[in-house]
């Protein structure tokens, strides 16, 4: 069944970014990223209260095979 799109406004596209209108059948990354971040680093709002008395972040990661997109179209 096709899609009934109407206006579309689209204020920035960023690098290896997917932009799609309509019907898709599959869309694949073009690429990548892995991100660390400590207890509480990603709260937004008014008046948070993050108790953080020992927060450690594991980065240490031997292997180097996470996000294969080797073969994507």
């Amino acid at each position: 069944m096709p899609a009934i799109v109407g206006a579309v406004k689209v204020n920035s596209v960023g690098n290896s970014s997917v932009f799609n209108i309509g019907d898709v059948f599959q869309i694949s990354p073009t690429s990548t990223a892995k991100t660390f971040a400590g207890a509480g680093s990603f709260n937004t709002g008014d008046g948070l209260r993050v108790y953080n008395n020992q927060s450690v972040t594991n980065t240490y990661d031997t292997d180097n095979i996470d996000n294969v997109i080797v073969g994507n179209a």
